[in-house]
């Protein structure tokens, strides 16, 4: 009978090599000649983004220019829902990894850009120039669940024609918070959507406090922030008012009579005495 010898390593163990972690991953990596992206360790390791944002951002990076990335693409292609994706574009929306603009083309059609970021606030973070043939639309225009799609239909006929008050509220709104100096392109960027809320009636005060009040205190693109409250925000349009009732005719007065007793004009339904003469059975 062999000796046992219990304290031997087994032969699985044996194959692993010298140096090897303990516990935790053990990365067996292999070198990607193609089809490869590479993604900032900024983003796979942030402390705010939730999973499903990061995949979201990192599946996004590694699409080609001009595909969609609405949330119905997104649904369409992960199995969680719209909620979860709706909500994974705004946190990237949030930390700057996504930009969505809304931008006229020269025959004055609006169309949605969406601008994916690899390493926000960097010095090539700019978007690149507009692409020479117009681009197709995104079905979606605001990372929200349905019905968002409705909201960007509601609101591009309203873009058309803008309200001459729109690009002054942007303008000012650097009086109320020194963060919110604009760009004279992100002005006319967002002035379309102002002019949405001022022809649903909003006061131009309450517009600005809702572009104004409550920012975040590390508030790195203005124009996002002020981009999406005005498209998550947009109030619906006032009902229609009740119809107000038939004003009714004036009544017509009594017609004259004489008085029985004085004989002296004043007007009753019927004849008989005025009020200065007694009743007739008195006198």
């Amino acid at each position: 009978m062999a000796p046992q010898h219990p304290s031997a390593p087994s032969r699985a163990t044996s194959r692993v090599p010298s140096g090897t972690a303990r516990s935790g991953v053990i990365h067996v990596n292999t070198w990607h000649a193609s089809h490869y992206t590479v993604v900032g360790n900024h983003l796979l390791q942030h402390r705010e983004l939730s999973a499903t944002a990061i995949g979201v951002a990192a599946y996004i990076q590694s699409l080609p220019a001009g595909a969609p990335v609405g949330i119905k693409a997104l649904v369409a292609r992960f199995p969680e829902g719209e909620v979860r994706i709706a909500s994974a574009l705004r946190e990237l929306e949030r930390h700057g990894y996504l930009e969505r603009r809304r931008e006229r083309l020269e025959g004055g059609r609006v169309v949605t850009r969406t601008y994916s970021y690899n390493k926000p606030g960097s010095a090539s973070g700019e978007p690149p120039p507009p692409p020479d043939r117009e681009p197709v639309p995104e079905p979606e225009s605001d990372p929200e669940p349905d019905p968002a799609p409705e909201r960007e239909a509601a609101v591009a006929p309203e873009a058309q024609r803008l309200h001459p008050g729109a690009a002054d509220l942007l303008a000012e709104l650097r009086r109320r918070d020194p963060r919110l100096l604009l760009a004279e392109r992100d002005v006319r960027r967002l002035a379309p959507s102002v002019s949405a809320w001022l022809e649903r009636g909003v006061d131009p005060e309450a517009v600005a406090r809702a572009l104004s009040s409550g920012l975040p205190e590390d508030m790195r693109r203005p124009a996002s922030v002020l981009a999406y409250r005005l498209t998550a925000l947009l109030p619906p349009h006032l009902p229609a008012a009740p119809p107000q009732p038939a004003a009714r005719p004036p009544a017509r007065p009594d017609p004259l009579q004489n008085c029985d007793g004085c004989d002296k004009a004043f007007r009753a339904p019927t004849p008989g005495r005025c009020r200065s003469c007694p009743p007739a059975a008195a006198a």
